[in-house]
This record gives structure tokens, C-alpha cells and sequence, in this order.
């Protein structure tokens, strides 16, 4: 199994995470998340109290698709930390109130009006998917 560790920068904050290439998934650091989107100085208790919370609005996969990975510190020691992948990631930055975090709910909001306009419509989801595969492999001429 391959597996990459590696910091990506979000409006200059660090952000740790770990990639499972086997499994072709991102693992995102919860805390490290939080503190850049809310400038808290303990994201950890901040993470601690939105845990109780969403498991109290009903969110009850939370446990299981949290996995605890061991990260390098700012330290240089690696500690336990709590991680999610992208999918529980765009979740929890939706229970976020901060106005960083503003943005990518307003993307949310899109590709889920659009998800759901497609459901309706399978030929628009077929004409988005076209645009895409376009837009991607097939390079601009003149």
C-alpha cells in the first residue's frame, strides 16, 4: 500500500493530510481544518463540542467514517489525529459557522441544486458530464 503524507497550504494554514493510494481516497486533518476556517485558538475543543453537536442533530455515521491517523506535529513528533476523507470533510465544513468556510457551502449549494436538477433531467447531467470530458481532453483549437 502506498501511502503519502504531505501538508497542503490554505490561505497560508497548514493543513496535514494523508493519502491512500489502495483506496484512492484523501484523509483531511479535522482540527487543522477548523482552526483555518475558524481562527480558533483550540481547535481541538472546538472539535470536541461540533462532535456533540452534530451527533446530537442526527449525525450518526460520524463515528465511523472519522479514522485516526498518525500525523507529524508542528513538533516534529507524529501524534493520533483525528481525520475524515473529502465527503465527511464538505460535511462537517457545512456545521462551520464562519465566514471562510462561506464559500465552499456556496459551492455545496451548487453542485447539489445541479445534482439534483440532473436527477430530474438525467440529459442535463449527461450534457454537464460532455462539457467536462470536453473541457479536459479535448484540447482548444485556433
Amino acid at each position: 500500500m502506498t501511502k503519502e503524507n504531505s501538508i497542503k497550504l490554505f490561505e497560508s494554514k497548514k493543513i496535514r493530510v494523508h493519502r491512500d493510494d489502495e483506496q484512492e481516497k484523501w484523509d483531511f486533518s479535522i482540527i487543522d481544518i477548523i482552526e483555518t476556517l475558524t481562527g480558533s485558538s483550540n481547535s481541538r475543543r472546538y472539535w470536541s463540542d461540533l462532535k456533540r453537536k452534530l451527533i446530537k442533530e442526527g449525525f450518526n455515521q460520524l463515528g465511523v467514517i472519522i479514522v485516526q491517523l498518525k500525523l507529524e506535529s508542528s513538533d516534529g513528533k507524529k501524534y493520533v489525529t483525528d481525520c475524515i476523507n473529502t465527503e465527511g470533510l464538505l460535511r462537517i465544513i457545512q456545521s462551520i459557522p464562519s465566514p471562510k468556510a462561506e464559500p465552499f457551502k456556496l459551492w455545496l449549494a451548487k453542485v447539489g441544486y445541479k445534482r439534483i436538477e440532473g436527477t430530474k433531467d438525467p440529459e442535463l447531467a449527461f450534457d454537464r458530464a460532455m462539457e467536462t470530458y470536453l473541457k479536459k481532453y479535448i484540447p482548444k483549437i485556433g
